[in-house]
């Protein structure tokens, strides 16, 4: 094509018919070497780091083609790798190599200069048609190389003679550069007038003498072919760079590769950018009554995670399918993004929990569908992998509810793609090591113990990379001396100073304490320890709150198991198993890409649960930073913070915002009138048993009015952080006008920016879309984000200043227990604070906003893995037990359809 272009142009300039073979090429080969030198310098100027490569693979050890082709790289500013394979190799051998090379990112072309008889359709088929220079794969190669420039537009152009795979090919390539295209064969009538009208003539002679010189016209631009083609040999392939020399066309052959190898780099270079959404809509059909929230979830068929994420812009090699409904995202998709600038930051809380609910999963949910789905902004929403304990115990599952769920909702709240699975093996690992350390250094000497923990092999000793943390500055340890032996090889791990428990994801209230190391086996090493559920585990809120794999794994050996018997903390990487942990994590830290039953679908992010009592509460920092950077500038991504505003919230602001450098750009409070009648001095209520009539009839609205009081907190901790708030009402059947007139007036009364109500639930999006349009007003004012206290302050600064900006405590008291820990605790520097999340206060009655108390801190706890210490005021289970009747009494397993049926 580079012949019939370069010969067109010159047979124009001349005015007179150009016959060109030899001549053609050697200026199409100038042509090609100066158009292909400038590109790659605009490529390195804003990518450093990018050369374009072409990787060549050949049997033998062959240098004639890698010094042609490594001659023309040099010219144009290239660079050619060379793989050798046995000359006798098997065909699996080059596919292998093939597809190694295939997902090498630092490979831009791939030559294959091989036997005929290796180049089979499956080695062909087996290169991506990106990397394809030479058109092994014919046809994904023409889709995947741009047409010439405009003067070949509108010409005719005749092939004559030619027949199979090389007349498709030069019509395709003719046709696609704008020429219009005729074939003869040399017996074809009337076949002189149609070269004499032709501008360009393409010939195989075939037997024949060639063309008449009378029948070509002055200008026209004429290519013999016959020469140029070599015949195939089955047997060798040096006839390849034979008849490419003797033709002239080795230098060209070797300048379209490189030409190739610049134009994919390019079209790598674009795949890495930013990619607007393309995202095709799925339409909600919502019903009444609103039929179960698992049967909405299966009226609504999701669409394949893979098209998903492509609408998306997420890349193929940055998906791991998990089936057909739910995927992990490489974290490698925040370098391609990186100059990406982020969206918008939206984040749900809600008022002091009550055993009512507020529904922020849904309002999440809502919202992300409304802003997504009805004001066509790309959307992301971030939500917390949920518990399996809840989902089978009291709560049920945590997909949001109604027409504003995630699906399949039975995915999403039964195993998902592991992750809590991982924190589970990696936590009781952990436990395993601490136990097993303690019981063998309790009965081996210290020399039996030091040739176990460096053991010889080969009669040669070495310390593993992890034991050089400890502070040993030799490197040969037959040298240490039996003093340095047990200082560096016995921990001395105070059985009764252990800290770090084993967990499940079952709600189990006889795991609460329980007796270990009863069996002969563990020589009389028995003691009492006891399960938390696995989201408790620090594990959960490291993987929250981390960044990167290599933080990770660095938050994992800094956590903190508990004491040596003279005092020292005893870590992960004291005990050696910091690099398995990792390993265990290693899929866990990528968030999950699942979809909402409304809109295009949408996408969500499902990452994290760390509990929120004695954690942060909140989906992972990388869920959250990969979502901004998807949705674009203009793009929202709503995520949630668990428990109330005065809990998950200000932890959110204090300590996951802190750890991320993210700043949000508006709260949104969630509230119904049923929880503030509660926390208006509404009668208790319990699970299972049906709602005082107080809550389903407006009995008085005074109970609403009270109540209203801890909505005017809760808006007034997020001002606190500067940050603006929109109020959503969850609105349920039986609220009245009155009711939810009152809770709107009374929010922006108290400082709320706007207070809408929300029907998500029974109507979706659509619901939700009032919400949607004043959170992206908000969203779009400049708003004065701070910390509620700095680094820099003490341990007791920080928690007196939550104490009484946030819960409103006159002061707090320290027990003896809490000031001793708070002394040995004196250099950590984050906080969170665990109490009952029922109140504002310690006290779980005090509903509303109490005031006039003192805050009483009876210990203190450390996550230091995850960076933050956290003060206990009240009493908490971190392992739930089994109602008299659970949700499992309702779920079961069709063995025909295996349909799940019962969860809710």
């Amino acid at each position: 094509i580079y012949c019939v272009f370069i010969a067109f142009c010159h047979s124009q300039k001349q005015h007179t018919s150009l016959v060109v073979m030899i001549n053609c090429i050697c200026v199409a080969e100038i042509d090609i070497v100066q158009r292909s030198r400038e590109e790659p310098k605009a490529i390195r100027e804003p990518n450093p780091g990018l050369k374009p490569t072409l990787a060549i693979i050949q049997a033998g050890e062959d240098d004639g083609l890698l010094k042609v082709n490594k001659k023309m790289a040099g010219k144009i500013g290239l660079n050619v790798m060379q793989i050798c394979l046995p000359h006798q190799c098997r065909e699996e051998e080059v596919i292998e190599e093939i597809l190694r090379l295939n997902e090498d990112s630092r490979v831009h072309g791939i030559f294959l200069h091989l036997p005929q008889s290796f180049l089979s359709k499956s080695v062909r088929n087996a290169i991506k048609p990106q990397k394809d220079v030479d058109g092994l794969n014919i046809q994904h190669f023409l889709f995947c190389n741009s047409p010439l420039d405009a003067p070949l537009v509108g010409k005719m152009a005749v092939l004559l003679g030619l027949e199979g795979p090389l007349k498709a090919t030069l019509q395709f390539l003719l046709q696609n550069n704008g020429m219009m295209v005729q074939t003869h064969q040399w017996s074809s009538k009337h076949l002189q007038k149609q070269i004499m009208d032709s501008d360009v003539v393409v010939f195989l002679e075939t037997g024949h003498k060639g063309l008449p010189p009378t029948w070509l016209r002055p200008g026209v631009a004429v290519i013999n072919l016959s020469s140029a083609l070599m015949e195939e040999q089955p047997d060798s392939w040096e006839h390849r760079d034979e008849a490419e020399s003797s033709a002239g066309v080795g230098p060209l052959s070797a300048a379209l590769r490189m030409q190739h190898v610049v134009r994919s780099s390019r079209r790598w270079i674009q795949e890495q950018q930013y990619q607007p959404w393309r995202l095709r809509p799925l339409k909600l059909q919502s019903l009444s009554p609103v039929p179960s929230d698992i049967e909405i979830s299966r009226a609504q068929t999701p669409k394949p995670i893979s098209q998903l994420a492509q609408e998306i812009g997420v890349l193929p090699e940055e998906l791991e399918a998990y089936g057909n409904t739910k995927a992990k995202v490489h974290l490698s998709l925040l370098n391609r993004l990186q100059h990406q600038p982020n969206g918008k930051y939206v984040v749900v809380a809600g008022i002091t929990p009550t055993p009512l609910g507020e529904g922020k999963s849904t309002v999440t949910i809502g919202l992300f569908q409304a802003l997504s789905a009805h004001l066509k902004l790309n959307s992301f929403a971030c939500l917390r992998q949920p518990s399996q304990c809840p989902t089978f115990g009291v709560k049920g599952g945590a997909a949001g509810g109604g027409y504003a769920q995630v699906i399949p909702m039975e995915e999403f709240n039964l195993h998902l793609t592991g992750d809590i699975h991982a924190i589970t093996a990696a936590n009781n690992l952990l436990v395993a090591a601490i136990d097993a350390r303690i019981l063998h250094e309790a009965t081996q000497s210290d020399r039996a113990l030091y040739s176990r923990l460096v053991p010889s092999v080969n009669g040669v000793r070495c310390f593993s990379p992890i034991q050089m943390h400890l502070g040993i500055n030799k490197s040969d340890p037959s040298g240490f001396t039996p003093e340095e032996v047990r200082a560096f090889f016995r921990l001395d791990l105070d059985p009764e100073k252990v800290t770090w428990q084993r967990v499940v994801d079952t709600n189990d209230r006889f795991l609460r304490k329980i007796t270990v190391g009863q069996a002969n086996t563990e020589k009389s090493h028995a003691h009492q320890t006891q399960f938390d559920i696995a989201v408790a585990s620090e594990i959960m809120a490291i993987l929250a709150l981390t960044d990167g794999l290599a933080d990770m794994r660095a938050r994992l050996g800094l956590m903190v198991v508990g004491s040596s018997r003279n005092g020292q903390s005893i870590t992960a990487d004291d005990l050696g198993v910091t690099g398995a942990l990792a390993v265990l994590m290693k899929d866990a830290i990528k968030p999950t890409l699942m979809q909402t039953l409304e809109g295009r679908p949408l996408p969500l992010f499902v990452h994290a649960g760390p509990f929120a009592n004695i954690a942060h509460g909140n989906s992972s920092v990388l869920a959250d930073k990969l979502a901004l950077k998807l949705v674009g500038e203009e793009g929202y991504v709503v995520t949630e913070a668990g428990f109330g505003a005065d809990i998950g919230m200000e932890k959110f602001f204090n300590i996951k915002c802190r750890t991320s450098g993210l700043r949000s750009d508006v709260v949104v409070l969630v509230a119904t009138v049923r929880a503030l009648k509660m926390h208006g001095g509404g009668p208790n209520v319990t699970a299972g048993v049906p709602l005082p009539k107080e809550y389903i009839n407006e009995i008085s609205s005074q109970l609403v009015a009270d109540g209203c009081s801890n909505l005017k907190k809760q808006i007034q901790i997020a001002h606190l952080f500067g940050v603006p708030v929109v109020v959503a009402l969850n609105v349920f059947k039986t609220d009245t006008q009155a009711e939810i007139d009152m809770v709107c007036r009374t929010a922006e009364a108290s400082g709320a920016s706007a207070a809408v109500q929300c029907h998500h639930w029974s109507r979706g999006g659509q619901g939700s879309v009032e919400l949607a349009h004043a959170v992206k007003k908000v969203a779009s004012q400049k708003n004065h984000f701070q910390f509620l206290y700095n680094l820099q302050d003490s341990i007791v600064e920080k928690i007196r200043t939550i104490a009484r900006k946030v819960y409103g405590a006159d002061d707090i008291e320290l027990s003896p227990e809490a000031q001793d820990k708070i002394d040995h605790y004196n250099q950590q520097v984050r906080r969170a604070v665990h109490y009952p999340p029922v109140s504002l206060s310690h006290m779980p009655e005090k509903k509303g906003v109490p005031t006039g108390f003192i805050l009483p801190i009876r210990d203190i706890r450390a996550s230091i893995g995850a960076g933050f210490i956290y003060p206990l005021v009240g009493t908490m289970s971190t392992m739930p037990g089994l109602p008299t009747r659970p949700c499992f009494y309702d779920i079961d397993l069709d063995p025909v359809t295996e349909e799940i049926k019962g969860l809710f």
